[in-house]
């Protein structure tokens, strides 16, 4: 389930533009919240819509967004209300008035409207764990990732040169001055293991967490140095390879 917020009044955009990790002017994007330590709080798309603009959240975030972003207005002439309007999608023809998933081209198209329209038979789940995109509260958990090893950048999710933004500075020094020691990376799966279930090496040292399961791929955040391509690791009774190939 989703939630569509709205975000009215002259500020709308500069208040937006100073919090999250997209540059907004370019909407529709894919964004987050995101803490001072640079920690993922919340994922959303930012669409324009009139002299508005909508956010779609998950539905189990958005009273926390709303929250937050209500603390961070001060004295922003911008005014934050949910509303009716529902979020229909699909990977077939696009519909009037629909707007491209910005994450990626597989992931077809989103459209906003006061009721749910007819959505296709698409294995969302499948589609996601095939490029690799996260989805809130599975791959994306509240004051635990960081965008960077979530694949934000790949997805087109932050921004380098819009200027500051919360958890920006964490965010510069992670792209520039470290590389990347744990991410999200697809593995093989033999058996059955639910989302969350620690990943283990051979010998028994923790190796990262078990995301989305879709058949025989699935989605898991990875210690890079303990799961290299081909090795053997275990999640609970289920025997993962993580696999070398690139979305």
């Amino acid at each position: 389930m989703r939630t569509i917020l709205r975000v009215t009044g002259p500020d709308r955009e500069h208040f937006l533009q100073g919090l999250v990790t997209n540059d907004v002017r370019r909407a529709p994007v894919w964004a987050a919240l995101l803490t001072p330590q640079g920690k993922y709080l919340a994922d959303f798309f930012i669409v324009p819509d009139g002299a508005s603009l909508l956010i779609d959240v998950d539905a189990r975030l958005a009273d926390d967004l709303l929250r937050r972003l209500s603390m961070y207005k001060l004295r922003s002439q911008v005014e934050i209300a949910t509303t009716p309007l529902t979020v229909t999608r699909g990977t077939g023809p696009a519909p009037e008035g629909a707007i491209a998933d910005p994450r990626h081209p597989a992931l077809g198209w989103r459209l906003y409207a006061d009721a749910p329209g007819d959505e296709d038979a698409t294995d969302w789940d499948a589609l996601r764990v095939a490029h690799l995109v996260p989805e809130s509260l599975v791959e994306l958990v509240p004051n635990e990732n960081y965008p960077l090893e979530a694949g934000f950048e790949r997805l087109q999710g932050v921004d380098f040169r819009k200027g500051c933004y919360v958890g920006q500075e964490v965010t510069a020094r992670m792209k520039h001055k470290t590389e990347l020691r744990k991410g999200l990376a697809r593995v093989r799966i033999e058996g059955e293991a639910a989302p969350g279930t620690p990943i283990l090496t051979e010998d028994g040292r923790e190796a990262g967490t078990l995301g989305t399961v879709a058949g025989t791929h699935a989605l898991a955040h990875l210690r890079f140095d303990r799961a290299p391509a081909g090795s053997t690791l275990t999640a609970g009774t289920a025997r993962l390879t993580p696999d070398d190939a690139t979305p």
